[in-house]
């Protein structure tokens, strides 16, 4: 196992480097014939295609951007400093809760004050075991020695004649100390042992009482929601949420620099507007999809190692639905910014356009959270996990609470994909209207007309 894995990441290693290399020979055919006055644009299309290895030649002009983006976002330092932070946090919520677990305290000391009682003893190892804290029972000759080690601190709590328990600090109501702890569960048990002595039980009657076991309890509805799957599902749609923003602001800054740059000028001279919007769209989202998979490995991987079960119950179906609603909501959401970034070309005017593009999305994250957190969902939560806005969010959650049968989510699929496909048509229209106009913030008046069609403009009259 341990060879496959070295020769996967020699492969990798390979590939990218091969990416590496096709990338800067590209580059230098582009300064080149940039320095023979040879328009840029042209030239790296067409060394692109020409290509043999190039993914995105196989593509057509979409696939050319889309590489385009992937490069550029993968080789940039903002993503790999993201992606590198994101996977210590991750790393640190599996690991830090697992070393707080494996981290055992001293057992509590505990004397019996007199003779050795089993029955007592057997009382303050079965107090032990219910409060979760570790004990240790030693034997005192009196009480005068009992109190001793109290107050020097080699013993925590004293049982005296089994009716009286002694500690050398005032426990309060509040505490969560394991001494506190012990007393809680331990004092009660004395009682009712002591009313069994009191009784007239022998030892082997007093034992076989304290062995009884409670009586199963019994409903007519099985409750399929459990701890693990709620955390889960809250995972899921924080990573959901995390993805979205830092992708569509992606989407939104890049077309706003294009147009701000001029650099679309170029672009569009090579491609039309529905290719280079296309290829935007999907290059960000491929690398979208790569750190989430990337990120969801290695939580897995690192939870696997250290044998944590944080990600324990989380299984393919609740982990698929995560990654096809980050897809869907990618799809229908990118469109949307990018239409909205080609309306402006300054970063106060982006800032003014995320606030409103933002609303559904807090709305649908912090309202998951809470169902996900309570695992109780109401008719209205139901109904937005079939509008493509929403459904992101609040669908995962119904599919990690188990309160969604296989035809529902398809539905939910559906309405998605025809959302984004109208959403995408919407846009691009937007884009082609807008990505040229400069000089002002575009506004929704000035969208109403045709489309207005400017002439390629060289890159030799750029410079």
């Amino acid at each position: 196992m341990k060879f496959t894995y070295i020769v996967i990441v020699i492969a990798l290693a390979l590939v990218l480097r091969v990416f590496v290399s096709q990338r800067r020979r590209r580059d230098r055919q582009a300064a080149s014939a940039e320095h023979d006055g040879t328009p840029a644009a042209p030239v790296v299309v067409a060394a692109a295609r020409r290509s043999g290895f190039t993914t995105g030649a196989h593509l057509g002009s979409v696939g050319l951007v889309a590489r385009r983006e992937v490069l550029e976002r993968v080789r940039g330092r903002i993503f790999r400093v993201g992606t590198i932070i994101i996977l210590l946090v991750v790393g640190a919520a599996i690991l830090i809760p697992k070393i707080h677990s494996n981290s055992t305290s001293p057992p509590q000391q505990v004397a019996v004050v007199g003779a050795p009682n089993p029955a007592l003893t057997q009382v303050v190892k079965y107090s032990g075991k219910q409060s979760q804290t570790p004990v240790r029972v030693v034997s005192e000759p009196n009480v005068a020695a009992a109190e001793s080690a109290l107050r020097s601190g080699a013993l925590d709590v004293a049982i005296v004649n089994g009716d009286k328990i002694i500690v050398n600090q005032p426990i309060a109501a509040n505490s969560s100390s394991d001494t506190a702890s012990l007393v809680q569960v331990l004092a009660p048990e004395l009682g009712v042992l002591h009313a069994y002595q009191q009784a007239g039980l022998s030892v082997p009657q007093i034992e076989h009482v304290a062995q009884a076991r409670a009586v199963p309890v019994q409903s007519l509805q099985t409750n399929k929601v459990r701890g693990v799957t709620k955390g889960t599902s809250v995972i899921g749609v924080v990573l959901i949420f995390l993805m979205l923003t830092q992708y569509n602001t992606w989407i939104l800054m890049g077309v706003m620099q294009e147009k701000a740059s001029r650099v679309v000028e170029v672009l569009l001279a090579a491609v039309r507007p529905a290719q280079l919007l296309g290829g935007k769209v999907l290059g960000i989202g491929l690398v979208a999809m790569g750190q989430a998979l990337l990120i969801v490995g290695f939580a897995f991987a690192v939870s696997k190692a250290v044998g944590s079960d944080l990600l324990h119950g989380t299984g393919p179906v609740l982990l698929l639905s995560d990654l096809v609603w980050l897809l869907l909501g990618y799809s229908f959401y990118c469109w949307l910014y990018a239409a909205a970034g080609s309306t402006a070309e300054r970063q106060d005017q982006v800032q003014t356009l995320a606030l409103p593009l933002s609303i559904p999305i807090l709305i649908a994250y912090v309202y998951s959270i809470t169902v996900a957190s309570s695992g109780n969902p109401g008719l209205l939560f139901k109904v937005l996990a079939y509008l493509p806005p929403t459904a992101p969010f609040a669908m995962p959650v119904l599919v990690g609470l188990s309160l969604v049968a296989w035809w529902q989510f398809l539905i939910s699929i559906a309405l998605s994909v025809a959302g984004t496909a109208v959403m995408a048509w919407f846009a691009t229209g937007i884009y082609r209207r807008a990505v040229l106009r400069s000089g002002q913030r575009v506004s929704l008046r000035d969208l109403r007309g045709r489309p207005r069609q400017r002439p390629p403009t060289p890159a030799a009259d750029l410079v």
